[in-house]
């Protein structure tokens, strides 16, 4: 029988969590779970309101953007007005046979943004999905054009591409999260990761082994998938925008698709748009998410050329064979014209590089800390990288003691900010990454 408690809202928060621990699965998290979490009442601006204090804090300043997607802060007045507004018109149509307004004007303006060429936008659920989506587009262009046995991807070892199948695929097969299913998943081509330093020269030895690679594998190779610039979850690490060269030229040159996934990058977290524009590089499928309805929403998007679209089209199945029950949801396609039209309307560069200059004042004094490998930041990303497993509940206790809400794993603690953070908000989180990775 349902429980007549939950109906007569609202549960205290002990309450709250029992029925949390007993029935709700967490990210990454065992059932049941073995951490408490915080319970939040209410979000504004960059700040996270508690149901009950933590650590002496009732409210926390977010560092994580909720995970890299709540760019303009919570409650933002022109991205709630937008949700309203499409509400009262309609919250869901089916995308098959019709369309509507939100979802057409949000595909024209992801092509204007996005790198030259990518004419034709395909609306996903998820970051995940939209690889889903981005691999099924370069395995059937070359089934379509003949070519079935070029069905293998390639990417560089400490990726991290979604939880998805195929993406799990191209994660990292032995430090990243889904090793476990190393003996079902697709056998795909890995080359080394990319060698560390966003500031650093091309590796010549390496681009010749990248190079080398790509074209002794070319006859099965689908397309090249990697994350540019900024790994993400699999590391938090930068490298040389001239990889990215290396890739695009080695892919011409074998006749192989390049797939950017930018669902953490887009939308000028590393101080530009998109991260490849930092090499000038255009990809044959783009993958966009995360800050794309400005946290609202879940939405994403595979972008392609039209060389891709056509020979698709051309096919035995003349049809991409991917359809979502949610595609092109216009609540999500609202929300997220709303929250484009919000980023181009600011200095957005100019937020973004005031942000890196406060992490890189702020977090200057991790580097003395012990057991302290390495602190980077490129644009809103601030990183602090141990030489050793994170103590999680250390860490995020030190952290939310300073009044700051952070989530660190692996060996790495690290900041992506809202862009809309005021300066002394960014050195109170800069503070707590210090206090954090000292702690943990």
């Amino acid at each position: 029988m349902p429980d007549p408690r939950i109906a007569r809202l609202p549960l205290s928060t002990g309450e709250l969590l029992a029925l949390d621990r007993r029935h709700v699965w967490h990210p990454y998290g065992p059932m049941p779970g073995r951490q408490e979490p915080l319970v939040v009442e209410s979000a504004s601006g960059v700040r996270l309101r508690l149901a009950e204090p933590a650590y002496g804090r009732r409210e926390l300043v977010d560092g994580m953007s909720s995970w890299w997607s709540a760019v303009h802060g919570y409650n933002h007045p022109v991205l709630n007005e937008a949700v309203r507004g499409q509400l009262e018109r309609m919250s869901h149509v089916m995308f098959g046979g019709l369309t509507h307004e939100p979802a057409v004007r949000l595909a024209k303006q992801l092509v204007d943004l996005s790198p030259a060429g990518l004419e034709h936008v395909f609306l996903a659920d998820s970051g995940s999905v939209s690889v889903e989506v981005a691999v099924k587009m370069c395995l059937q262009y070359w089934r379509s054009r003949g070519r079935p046995e070029k069905r293998r991807l390639m990417t560089w070892r400490g990726g991290y591409h979604g939880d998805t199948w195929q993406p799990m695929s191209v994660c990292d097969p032995d430090g990243g999260m889904h090793h476990l299913w190393a003996g079902s998943l697709p056998r795909q081509v890995f080359a080394p990761r990319p060698p560390d330093g966003f500031e650093e020269p091309v590796d010549e030895a390496y681009a010749r082994e990248v190079r080398e690679l790509v074209a002794r594998h070319a006859d099965e190779l689908a397309a090249v998938v990697v994350e540019p610039v900024v790994q993400g979850a699999g590391g938090m690490r930068f490298h040389s925008p001239g990889y990215l060269k290396v890739l695009r030229e080695a892919c011409d040159a074998s006749g192989v698709l390049l797939v950017l996934d930018e669902i953490a990058t887009g939308f000028g977290r590393t101080g530009r748009m998109f991260a490849a524009e930092h090499a000038d590089v255009a990809p044959d499928v783009l993958c966009v998410g995360k800050a794309l309805t400005g946290g609202y929403l879940t939405m994403a998007a595979a972008l392609c050329t039209s060389r891709v679209a056509e020979g698709i089209s051309e096919g035995e199945v003349p049809v991409l064979a991917h359809g979502p029950t949610f595609m092109g949801n216009p609540l999500a396609a609202a929300v997220a014209g709303a929250s484009l039209d919000v980023l181009l309307g600011q200095d957005w560069a100019a937020e973004v590089g005031r942000i890196e200059s406060g992490l890189r004042a702020g977090l200057e004094p991790a580097r003395q800390l012990p057991g302290v490998r390495d602190v980077r930041v490129l644009g809103a990303i601030g990183v602090v990288e141990l030489d050793h497993e994170v103590d999680v509940a250390a860490a995020t206790r030190a952290a939310v003691g300073r009044g700051v809400w952070l989530r660190p794993f692996r060996d790495t603690v690290y900041t992506m900010p809202p862009y809309v953070t005021g300066d002394e908000d960014v050195a109170s989180i800069a503070g707590a990454v210090v206090a954090a990775a000292s702690a943990g």
